[in-house]
């Protein structure tokens, strides 16, 4: 991509502007409307390209076709994919972007606040040891009241600026190529309403992880657990041997959990957790949610096990009360269905390595749209997208690492075509 122009940070930083929260309590597909604004947006900058059959369809998911370059006719169909929403867990709303230019390795001081008494946002090297690799490079981060919204519009703006570059460069040898962004990835419902036969597509790549170089094969396996507590109310000022206060009973139940294991600020690498993500109600009735994280499924059920046990051995103490146990399956170890299609994984190592990468397999400690995927029929790994410190307001993407991912991209489409 030599004397290319690079586009991405300038979709990027027009992306960052645009709220895209997902609500995780929220019944309506896409969650939240103002998705819809960025995929909209995308779908104009797609038509602009060139891009004549770009679309949004009514629950805010975007399809398009770069068609192919090549007289080969086997080569198989790849899709790119990115998600538009932001978490939940931080405000998107009013980012503003900042480009540290040079960066000479110093701690990144933020320079809004929430609260004016309150102390700024400082990115530390010492909590970012992937800044190490970055001095002299261009450091985008927010001001330091929002996330930055690099998980995942730093991918969205990767796969457009691929886009950009192939169309402009028909010389370049690509089979058809299919580009997906869907909404709700951040609240596990980024491939509900996803068209696979729509979608047309072999094979897949979600551009949605961490450092450069790396692509990851393996994800958490996913479930949710919700427990309704249903107590015993009674007037408070006649309630002695009668009340059973649906509140207490799942304040029990979070404090029997271990403390220093089964969490996730007790474990990495290859250790599952169950962690408790919401609790509402009275003294009647209480909600409390669970997600569930195992890189096995047998580990998945060992702790929904341990959970039910937990809750049963509560329980004793509350005779008159009860509770339901529902375990929902969220999504499942992308490693089952990529192991069983070897090229997918080897192609985009070759893609990295041809960037001048050294390309690295990775497990996640989490899960992206291609898990789900994968056992929708396309398989479907992840390549870096050079985000760091999701869900934050210390969020961070290097413009080179972004440039980087382009041409990994670029290369993804090559080397399929070659090897066809």
């Amino acid at each position: 991509m030599e004397n290319y122009t690079f586009t991405a940070v300038d979709r990027f930083l027009r992306y960052v502007r645009i709220d895209t929260q997902s609500d995780p309590q929220s019944t309506t597909n896409p969650s939240t409307e103002k998705q819809k604004d960025l995929s909209r947006l995308l779908v104009q900058e797609l038509l602009e390209m060139g891009v004549t059959d770009a679309e949004m369809d009514e629950w805010g998911y975007v399809y398009a076709t770069i068609p192919a370059t090549t007289d080969k006719a086997n080569v198989p169909t790849i899709c790119f994919c990115s998600h538009v929403d932001t978490s939940p867990d931080v405000t998107g709303a009013g980012v503003k972007p900042i480009i540290h230019e040079r960066w000479n390795g110093d701690d990144i001081s933020l320079p809004d606040r929430v609260n004016p008494a309150d102390p700024a946002q400082v990115i530390q090297v010492a909590d970012h040891p992937d800044l190490l690799n970055q001095i002299g490079n261009d450091i985008i981060t927010a001001s330091g009241t929002t996330l930055l919204g690099a998980d995942n519009k730093a991918g969205v703006a990767e796969i457009m600026d691929a886009a950009h570059y192939l169309l402009t460069h028909p010389g370049v040898k690509h089979g058809r190529i299919r580009l997906l962004f869907t909404p709700d990835e951040e609240v596990g419902r980024g491939t509900e309403k996803v068209d696979i036969q729509k979608l047309d597509a072999d094979f897949g790549y979600t551009i949605d992880g961490e450092s450069l170089g790396t692509l990851e094969d393996e994800t958490f396996s996913a479930d949710a657990v919700r427990i309704q507590i249903q107590g015993v109310s009674t007037h408070p000022g006649f309630a002695k041997g009668k009340l059973e206060n649906a509140l207490k009973i799942a304040a029990d139940l979070l404090a029997s959990l271990p403390k220093e294991a089964l969490s996730p600020e007790t474990t990495d690498e290859k250790d599952g957790f169950v962690h408790p993500t919401r609790l509402e109600g009275n003294q009647d009735q209480a909600v409390l949610e669970f997600i569930i994280r195992d890189f096995t499924e047998a580990g998945l059920h060992e702790k929904e096990t341990y959970l039910q046990n937990q809750l049963n051995d509560v329980l004793v103490s509350y005779p008159g009360s009860k509770a339901d146990f529902v375990v929902k399956q969220q999504y499942r170890n992308m490693k089952e269905v990529l192991d069983l299609h070897p090229a997918v994984v080897d192609n985009a190592l070759e893609a990295i390595r041809r960037a001048g990468l050294s390309a690295r397999r990775r497990s996640i400690r989490g899960g992206t749209d291609g898990s789900r995927l994968s056992f929708m029929g396309l398989p479907c790994p992840n390549i870096f997208a050079g985000e760091h410190a999701f869900h934050s307001r210390q969020e961070w993407v290097s413009v080179q690492d972004m440039q980087k991912a382009v041409e990994v991209i670029v290369n993804v489409a090559r080397v399929w075509e070659e090897r066809a």
